[in-house]
């Protein structure tokens, strides 16, 4: 009787596992999602809905324009106190680790908008059931894919160097596991290689504003250029944007950081933001549609009637008293730049203001280009502020441009003095100020009117690593290790990548 019941249960065991084995060979996703991939890029709509989702991690990149200026003689971490967002403060001291969440989540979040450009990649030819979906504006639409994928890339070479690089299909759990760092010349490669698709595929203009065109494209592409020092090619490329004509600088340089002011006529590329979809997720600070880093910047405490514009924010990203005074006299940028919170408390008596002082590294003065206001957030109020971040701006391509041909190799100075004094021209509202010089005293005038032009846009930190400035002007920076971050500690671990030097 033993030994049957035995056999019986051998016998069920064996059914069972039979059962489970054809199971797990038939399984269907549909048990478990109503929505598979095996449902999808069957339509238009399937592909362009998709498309919006390769733009998604763009909000998520936040962190990367306040590193920008806090890793340099241009802001500081603040907050509230040594520990405040320790990931900033390291940074800011120069003492961060590959253990550092913000860069963590730069790593994380630029390779997941790779990834989604890759899954679009893999099936632009035919959707996963081997069936080809054309419709009309497909190729213009791809070409914002490529330049994605260029963007995220050049987030990535230009914060860690060298990378893991992968363009024909989404990377399996699997291979991300065997991944290896390319060379810093070969992911250039690859995002020279995207955006000249982007170029001949986009549209000039696009009906949706925020959606990429083939200006963005050579200006991303130009400045690519300039970070290898392509100077005759980035020269070339730059001027495709300048002689369109497409752009003009706008008059008021305050203006363009309003709400107002968003996506005009000086505006190339924005990183787009909204308080459409209120957003309560503390434990995804950065995955909703608004943007972060606006809360941050804000003056702690803050409090007046209701005349007064500001909201309170947590005095983190703080512009320094060093980058205040890099303004000469009759400069407009500066107040559009800088917010001296006492001087403003003086001069608005009425509106009865009351704020905390910043409880660390406190510097006297805010961002004023990002500073939140009322009235432009929702929901989770922290969470969901709308202002766009202004990436590339027609000041930059000239600025960009002035430089690449001061650099190339027959000089043009007169053409760099010219796009030069554009820029300035706008900043004090005359000529008086122009610039005569040439050869490397025009070079670094260049060099100075970006810091100011583009100050606490998070341009600052990568113009002094490429330019070879870092040393001078950053406290803490050390030559050899400091032009790049480090490699995510967990990415190390798990796919086994080399660590960039000293870290």
């Amino acid at each position: 009787m033993k030994i049957n019941s035995i056999k019986i249960v051998s016998l069920v065991l064996v059914i069972t596992m039979l059962i489970s084995c054809k199971k797990w060979v038939d399984y269907n996703p549909h048990d478990d999602f109503v929505i598979t991939e095996q449902d999808y890029l069957k339509s238009e709509s399937d592909y362009r809905n998709m498309l919006v989702s390769v733009y998604t991690p763009l909000q998520w990149i936040n962190q990367v324009v306040p590193v920008g200026d806090i890793a340099t003689d241009n802001a500081v971490s603040g907050g509230e106190n040594a520990s405040d967002v320790l990931s900033l403060q390291q940074i800011d001291d120069y003492i961060h680790t590959p253990v550092n969440s913000t860069l963590s989540e730069i790593w994380l979040t630029a390779y997941e908008g790779v990834n989604r450009a890759n899954y679009m990649t893999q099936y632009k030819a035919t959707n996963l059931a081997g069936q080809k979906v054309d419709f009309a504006g497909k190729e213009a639409m791809y070409g914002e894919v490529t330049f994605l994928r260029a963007y995220y890339y050049f987030t990535l070479v230009r914060m860690f160097g060298d990378v893991p690089l992968f363009a024909e299909k989404r990377l399996s759990l699997a291979e991300s596991k065997s991944l290896k760092r390319s060379p810093k010349a070969d992911v250039y490669k690859q995002i020279e290689t995207d955006l000249g698709t982007a170029i001949t595929s986009l549209p000039a203009i696009q009906t949706q504003k925020g959606r990429i065109t083939k200006y963005a494209a050579q200006a991303l592409l130009g400045k690519v250029y300039l970070y290898q020092n392509k100077f005759d090619a980035a020269a070339t490329m730059l001027d495709n944007v300048i002689t369109s004509n497409a752009f003009t600088l706008v008059s008021d340089y305050a203006s363009m950081f309003l709400a107002t002011g968003e996506n005009g006529t000086e505006s190339i590329f924005e990183i787009q933001y909204s308080n459409t979809s209120p957003y309560y997720n503390w434990g995804g600070a950065t995955r909703g549609q608004g943007n972060y880093a606006i809360q941050q910047c804000g003056i702690r405490g803050l409090n007046g009637s209701s005349l007064m514009p500001y909201a309170a924010g947590w005095s983190t990203n703080l512009p320094t008293q060093n980058l205040a005074a890099a303004y000469t006299a009759g400069d407009k940028r500066k107040v559009a730049t800088v917010l001296d919170i006492e001087a403003y408390k003086t001069a608005n008596p009425s509106f009865n203001i009351t704020y905390q002082v910043a409880p660390y590294k406190n510097t006297g003065l805010y961002n004023q280009k990002y500073l939140p206001r009322k009235g432009e957030t929702s929901g989770q109020v922290e969470l969901n502020y709308l202002n766009n971040f202004r990436i590339i701006r027609y000041a930059d391509v000239l600025l960009m441009a002035a430089e690449a041909y001061n650099r190339s190799t027959a000089a043009n100075d007169v053409k760099a003095q010219g796009y030069l004094n554009q820029v300035r021209q706008r900043a004090f509202g005359n000529a008086l100020n122009n610039v005569t010089s040439t050869g490397a005293t025009l070079k670094q005038a260049i060099w100075d009117e970006r810091r100011l032009e583009l100050a606490m846009e998070g341009d600052r930190f990568f113009d002094l690593v490429r330019t070879g400035q870092a040393t001078a002007k950053i406290n803490g920076f050390k030559t050899g290790k400091h032009e790049v971050f480090p490699i995510p500690q967990q990415e190390v671990d798990i796919s086994g990548l080399t660590q960039n030097a000293e870290y």
